[in-house]
Protein backbone atom coordinates (compact mmCIF):
# COMPACT_ATOMS: atom_id res chain seq x y z
CA UNK A 1 0.00 0.00 0.00
CA UNK A 2 2.68 2.49 -1.00
CA UNK A 3 1.62 6.11 -0.84
CA UNK A 4 -1.19 5.33 1.60
CA UNK A 5 -1.15 6.20 5.26
CA UNK A 6 -0.98 3.20 7.52
CA UNK A 7 -4.38 2.33 9.00
CA UNK A 8 -4.97 3.14 12.66
CA UNK A 9 -6.38 0.15 14.57
CA UNK A 10 -9.11 1.25 16.98
CA UNK A 11 -11.71 -0.20 19.34
CA UNK A 12 -14.88 1.85 19.86
CA UNK A 13 -16.63 1.84 23.25
CA UNK A 14 -19.71 3.97 23.88
CA UNK A 15 -23.21 4.42 25.26
CA UNK A 16 -25.20 5.48 22.17
CA UNK A 17 -26.66 8.17 22.57
CA UNK A 18 -27.03 10.58 19.63
CA UNK A 19 -23.47 11.88 19.58
CA UNK A 20 -21.95 8.41 20.06
CA UNK A 21 -24.09 7.24 17.15
CA UNK A 22 -22.81 10.07 14.93
CA UNK A 23 -19.25 9.30 16.07
CA UNK A 24 -19.69 5.70 14.91
CA UNK A 25 -21.20 6.90 11.61
CA UNK A 26 -18.02 8.94 11.16
CA UNK A 27 -15.72 6.10 12.25
CA UNK A 28 -16.99 3.52 9.76
CA UNK A 29 -16.68 6.03 6.89
CA UNK A 30 -12.91 6.45 7.39
CA UNK A 31 -10.47 4.49 5.24
CA UNK A 32 -7.69 5.30 7.70
CA UNK A 33 -9.38 3.51 10.62
CA UNK A 34 -9.19 -0.25 11.10
CA UNK A 35 -12.09 -0.85 13.50
CA UNK A 36 -11.38 -4.04 15.45
CA UNK A 37 -14.43 -4.07 17.74
CA UNK A 38 -17.39 -2.10 19.09
CA UNK A 39 -18.54 -2.31 22.72
CA UNK A 40 -21.61 -0.88 24.44
CA UNK A 41 -21.51 0.45 27.99
CA UNK A 42 -24.18 1.77 30.34
CA UNK A 43 -24.34 5.55 30.56
CA UNK A 44 -26.78 7.64 28.54
CA UNK A 45 -29.18 4.70 29.00
CA UNK A 46 -29.12 1.24 30.58
CA UNK A 47 -26.81 -1.40 29.12
CA UNK A 48 -29.80 -3.22 27.57
CA UNK A 49 -30.78 -0.04 25.72
CA UNK A 50 -27.28 1.02 24.66
CA UNK A 51 -26.59 -2.52 23.40
CA UNK A 52 -29.81 -2.54 21.37
CA UNK A 53 -28.90 0.90 20.02
CA UNK A 54 -25.42 -0.36 19.05
CA UNK A 55 -26.98 -3.23 17.09
CA UNK A 56 -29.44 -0.88 15.37
CA UNK A 57 -26.64 1.53 14.40
CA UNK A 58 -24.53 -1.32 12.99
CA UNK A 59 -27.58 -2.50 11.02
CA UNK A 60 -28.17 1.02 9.66
CA UNK A 61 -24.52 1.25 8.54
CA UNK A 62 -24.48 -2.32 7.19
CA UNK A 63 -21.49 -3.17 9.40
CA UNK A 64 -20.68 -6.89 9.37
CA UNK A 65 -17.65 -8.88 10.48
CA UNK A 66 -16.70 -6.52 13.31
CA UNK A 67 -16.95 -8.12 16.78
CA UNK A 68 -19.64 -6.52 18.95
CA UNK A 69 -19.93 -6.97 22.71
CA UNK A 70 -21.96 -5.89 25.68
CA UNK A 71 -19.81 -4.00 28.18
CA UNK A 72 -20.21 -2.99 31.82
CA UNK A 73 -23.79 -2.77 33.12
CA UNK A 74 -22.98 -0.26 35.87
CA UNK A 75 -20.16 1.97 37.17
CA UNK A 76 -17.23 0.37 39.04
CA UNK A 77 -18.41 1.39 42.52
CA UNK A 78 -21.10 4.07 42.32
CA UNK A 79 -24.81 3.94 41.55
CA UNK A 80 -25.76 4.16 37.88
CA UNK A 81 -27.68 7.12 36.49
CA UNK A 82 -28.66 7.93 32.92
CA UNK A 83 -29.77 10.82 30.73
CA UNK A 84 -33.30 10.31 29.35
CA UNK A 85 -33.90 14.07 29.42
CA UNK A 86 -31.20 14.45 26.73
CA UNK A 87 -31.43 11.24 24.69
CA UNK A 88 -35.03 10.12 25.26
CA UNK A 89 -36.36 6.94 26.86
CA UNK A 90 -34.69 4.59 24.35
CA UNK A 91 -31.35 6.37 24.73
CA UNK A 92 -31.57 7.17 21.01
CA UNK A 93 -34.99 8.71 20.39
CA UNK A 94 -35.90 10.49 17.18
CA UNK A 95 -35.88 8.90 13.72
CA UNK A 96 -36.99 5.29 13.28
CA UNK A 97 -34.07 2.88 13.12
CA UNK A 98 -33.95 -0.58 11.54
CA UNK A 99 -34.42 -3.57 13.80
CA UNK A 100 -31.12 -5.37 14.42
CA UNK A 101 -30.27 -7.91 11.74
CA UNK A 102 -30.80 -11.45 12.93
CA UNK A 103 -27.27 -12.45 11.92
CA UNK A 104 -25.75 -9.55 13.87
CA UNK A 105 -24.73 -11.44 16.98
CA UNK A 106 -22.97 -10.28 20.10
CA UNK A 107 -19.65 -11.84 20.97
CA UNK A 108 -19.78 -14.60 23.58
CA UNK A 109 -17.16 -12.55 25.43
CA UNK A 110 -18.32 -9.64 27.55
CA UNK A 111 -16.94 -6.25 26.57
CA UNK A 112 -13.82 -6.03 28.73
CA UNK A 113 -12.79 -9.58 27.78
CA UNK A 114 -13.34 -8.84 24.08
CA UNK A 115 -11.10 -5.75 24.30
CA UNK A 116 -8.47 -7.84 26.12
CA UNK A 117 -8.71 -10.59 23.49
CA UNK A 118 -8.39 -8.10 20.60
CA UNK A 119 -5.38 -6.42 22.24
CA UNK A 120 -3.73 -9.75 23.01
CA UNK A 121 -4.11 -11.05 19.45
CA UNK A 122 -3.09 -7.82 17.72
CA UNK A 123 0.35 -7.52 16.14
CA UNK A 124 0.37 -3.77 16.75
CA UNK A 125 -0.90 -1.54 19.57
CA UNK A 126 -4.55 -0.41 19.32
CA UNK A 127 -6.09 2.96 20.15
CA UNK A 128 -9.17 2.83 22.39
CA UNK A 129 -11.90 5.39 21.62
CA UNK A 130 -14.35 5.55 24.56
CA UNK A 131 -17.20 8.04 24.13
CA UNK A 132 -19.20 7.05 27.22
CA UNK A 133 -18.32 6.46 30.87
CA UNK A 134 -14.82 4.95 31.21
CA UNK A 135 -15.97 1.86 33.13
CA UNK A 136 -14.87 -0.71 30.54
CA UNK A 137 -11.47 0.92 30.03
CA UNK A 138 -10.76 1.08 33.78
CA UNK A 139 -11.93 -2.50 34.26
CA UNK A 140 -9.57 -3.58 31.46
CA UNK A 141 -6.61 -1.77 33.06
CA UNK A 142 -7.41 -3.33 36.45
CA UNK A 143 -7.98 -6.88 35.21
CA UNK A 144 -5.31 -7.07 32.46
CA UNK A 145 -2.43 -4.79 33.54
CA UNK A 146 -0.07 -6.75 31.30
CA UNK A 147 -1.90 -5.55 28.19
CA UNK A 148 -1.21 -1.86 28.83
CA UNK A 149 1.68 -1.89 26.36
CA UNK A 150 -0.72 -3.04 23.64
CA UNK A 151 -2.77 0.18 23.99
CA UNK A 152 -1.20 2.89 21.82
CA UNK A 153 -3.45 5.55 23.33
CA UNK A 154 -6.90 6.42 24.61
CA UNK A 155 -8.81 9.11 22.70
CA UNK A 156 -11.83 9.87 24.86
CA UNK A 157 -14.76 12.22 25.04
CA UNK A 158 -15.28 13.37 28.58
CA UNK A 159 -14.65 16.04 31.16
CA UNK A 160 -13.96 19.72 30.77
CA UNK A 161 -11.31 22.06 32.08
CA UNK A 162 -13.54 25.08 32.58
CA UNK A 163 -17.04 23.73 33.17
CA UNK A 164 -19.40 20.80 33.50
CA UNK A 165 -22.68 20.02 31.78
CA UNK A 166 -24.35 17.75 34.36
CA UNK A 167 -23.26 19.71 37.41
CA UNK A 168 -21.44 23.07 37.40
CA UNK A 169 -18.13 21.22 37.68
CA UNK A 170 -18.67 17.82 36.03
CA UNK A 171 -19.35 16.48 32.54
CA UNK A 172 -21.73 13.51 32.24
CA UNK A 173 -19.32 10.75 31.06
CA UNK A 174 -16.85 11.42 33.89
CA UNK A 175 -19.54 12.02 36.53
CA UNK A 176 -21.22 8.72 35.60
CA UNK A 177 -18.09 6.85 36.81
CA UNK A 178 -15.43 9.13 38.33
CA UNK A 179 -13.59 6.21 39.92
CA UNK A 180 -13.10 4.66 36.47
CA UNK A 181 -11.96 7.99 35.00
CA UNK A 182 -9.41 8.42 37.81
CA UNK A 183 -7.93 4.98 37.03
CA UNK A 184 -7.71 5.82 33.32
CA UNK A 185 -6.10 9.23 33.81
CA UNK A 186 -3.57 7.77 36.29
CA UNK A 187 -2.78 4.75 34.08
CA UNK A 188 0.21 6.21 32.23
CA UNK A 189 -1.40 5.33 28.89
CA UNK A 190 -1.24 8.34 26.50
CA UNK A 191 -4.60 10.16 26.68
CA UNK A 192 -6.22 12.57 24.27
CA UNK A 193 -9.18 14.30 25.90
CA UNK A 194 -12.06 15.81 23.95
CA UNK A 195 -13.83 17.63 26.75
CA UNK A 196 -16.53 20.28 26.85
CA UNK A 197 -13.92 23.02 26.22
CA UNK A 198 -13.89 21.91 22.59
CA UNK A 199 -17.06 19.87 22.15
CA UNK A 200 -19.36 22.74 23.12
CA UNK A 201 -17.84 24.54 20.10
CA UNK A 202 -18.40 21.47 17.87
CA UNK A 203 -22.04 22.18 17.12
CA UNK A 204 -24.20 21.95 14.02
CA UNK A 205 -26.93 24.52 13.30
CA UNK A 206 -30.40 23.86 11.85
CA UNK A 207 -29.34 24.92 8.30
CA UNK A 208 -26.52 22.37 8.61
CA UNK A 209 -29.05 19.68 9.60
CA UNK A 210 -30.76 20.47 6.28
CA UNK A 211 -27.42 20.21 4.49
CA UNK A 212 -26.91 16.71 5.94
CA UNK A 213 -30.46 15.65 4.99
CA UNK A 214 -29.94 17.02 1.47
CA UNK A 215 -27.13 14.50 0.86
CA UNK A 216 -29.88 11.91 0.45
CA UNK A 217 -30.25 8.32 1.61
CA UNK A 218 -31.32 6.63 4.82
CA UNK A 219 -28.17 7.44 6.81
CA UNK A 220 -28.46 11.13 5.88
CA UNK A 221 -32.12 11.18 6.96
CA UNK A 222 -31.34 9.45 10.27
CA UNK A 223 -28.31 11.64 11.13
CA UNK A 224 -30.34 14.80 10.38
CA UNK A 225 -33.13 13.43 12.60
CA UNK A 226 -30.68 12.68 15.40
CA UNK A 227 -29.33 16.25 15.20
CA UNK A 228 -32.84 17.69 15.29
CA UNK A 229 -33.79 15.58 18.31
CA UNK A 230 -30.56 16.46 20.11
CA UNK A 231 -31.03 20.16 19.38
CA UNK A 232 -34.48 20.21 20.94
CA UNK A 233 -32.94 19.70 24.40
CA UNK A 234 -30.08 22.18 23.83
CA UNK A 235 -32.18 24.94 22.25
CA UNK A 236 -33.89 25.54 25.62
CA UNK A 237 -30.49 26.44 27.07
CA UNK A 238 -29.73 28.98 24.34
CA UNK A 239 -27.40 26.86 22.20
CA UNK A 240 -27.01 27.98 18.56
CA UNK A 241 -27.04 24.35 17.45
CA UNK A 242 -26.62 20.76 18.58
CA UNK A 243 -23.20 20.16 20.20
CA UNK A 244 -21.97 16.89 18.69
CA UNK A 245 -19.47 15.97 21.37
CA UNK A 246 -18.29 12.43 20.75
CA UNK A 247 -16.95 12.52 17.16
CA UNK A 248 -14.28 15.01 18.29
CA UNK A 249 -12.45 12.07 19.95
CA UNK A 250 -12.17 10.55 16.44
CA UNK A 251 -11.21 13.82 14.76
CA UNK A 252 -8.12 13.78 17.01
CA UNK A 253 -7.04 10.61 15.18
CA UNK A 254 -8.15 11.32 11.61
CA UNK A 255 -7.86 15.10 11.18
CA UNK A 256 -5.94 16.58 14.15
CA UNK A 257 -4.90 19.64 12.13
CA UNK A 258 -8.37 21.19 12.67
CA UNK A 259 -7.87 21.01 16.47
CA UNK A 260 -5.73 22.85 18.99
CA UNK A 261 -4.24 20.95 21.94
CA UNK A 262 -2.89 21.81 25.37
CA UNK A 263 -0.70 19.26 27.15
CA UNK A 264 -1.82 19.20 30.78
CA UNK A 265 -1.66 17.16 33.94
CA UNK A 266 -5.30 16.26 34.60
CA UNK A 267 -6.71 14.86 37.84
CA UNK A 268 -10.23 13.53 38.44
CA UNK A 269 -12.13 14.52 41.58
CA UNK A 270 -13.93 11.51 43.08
CA UNK A 271 -14.98 12.83 46.50
CA UNK A 272 -15.91 16.50 46.46
CA UNK A 273 -19.31 17.64 47.68
CA UNK A 274 -19.67 20.06 44.74
CA UNK A 275 -16.98 18.85 42.37
CA UNK A 276 -17.30 15.06 42.17
CA UNK A 277 -16.53 14.05 38.60
CA UNK A 278 -14.63 17.26 37.79
CA UNK A 279 -11.50 17.04 35.64
CA UNK A 280 -8.92 19.45 37.03
CA UNK A 281 -6.27 20.65 34.58
CA UNK A 282 -2.98 21.93 35.97
CA UNK A 283 -2.65 24.97 33.68
CA UNK A 284 0.06 26.61 35.80
CA UNK A 285 2.09 23.49 36.68
CA UNK A 286 1.38 23.77 40.41
CA UNK A 287 1.60 20.00 40.89
CA UNK A 288 5.04 19.64 39.37
CA UNK A 289 3.68 16.60 37.52
CA UNK A 290 4.35 16.03 33.81
CA UNK A 291 1.28 16.23 31.52
CA UNK A 292 -0.79 13.03 31.30
CA UNK A 293 -3.25 14.25 28.64
CA UNK A 294 -3.40 16.12 25.36
CA UNK A 295 -6.46 18.23 26.06
CA UNK A 296 -8.27 19.52 22.97
CA UNK A 297 -9.24 23.16 23.49
CA UNK A 298 -10.50 24.37 20.11
CA UNK A 299 -11.79 23.21 16.71
CA UNK A 300 -12.35 24.62 13.23
CA UNK A 301 -16.13 24.23 13.36
CA UNK A 302 -16.74 24.58 9.62
CA UNK A 303 -14.18 21.86 8.87
CA UNK A 304 -15.86 19.65 11.47
CA UNK A 305 -19.26 20.08 9.84
CA UNK A 306 -17.64 19.18 6.50
CA UNK A 307 -16.24 15.97 8.06
CA UNK A 308 -19.68 14.90 9.27
CA UNK A 309 -21.17 15.69 5.85
CA UNK A 310 -18.38 13.76 4.10
CA UNK A 311 -19.01 10.76 6.34
CA UNK A 312 -22.70 10.79 5.43
CA UNK A 313 -21.80 11.07 1.70
CA UNK A 314 -19.75 7.89 2.08
CA UNK A 315 -22.92 5.95 2.92
CA UNK A 316 -25.01 7.71 0.26
CA UNK A 317 -22.50 6.53 -2.36
CA UNK A 318 -23.09 2.99 -1.12
CA UNK A 319 -26.84 3.32 -1.38
CA UNK A 320 -27.35 3.50 2.39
Amino acid sequence: MSGHKQKIPVILDGDPGHDDAIAWVMAFAQDILDIRGVISVSGNASLEKTTRNMLRIMTLLNVRNVPLAKGSPRPLTSKPFDAPSVHGQSGLDGPALPEPLLDLKLSSLEGVELIADLLYKSNEPITLVPTGPLTDIAALLLSHPGLKSKISGISLMGGGMLMGNWTPAAEFNILADPEAAKIVFESGVPITMAGLDVTEKAYLTPPEFDRIRGIGGTVAEVVAGWLEFFYRFHREFGYPGAPVHDPVALVALINPQILTFNDLYVQVETCGEYCRGATIGDFFNKSGQPPNARVIMNINREAYVDMIADAVKYYARRGL
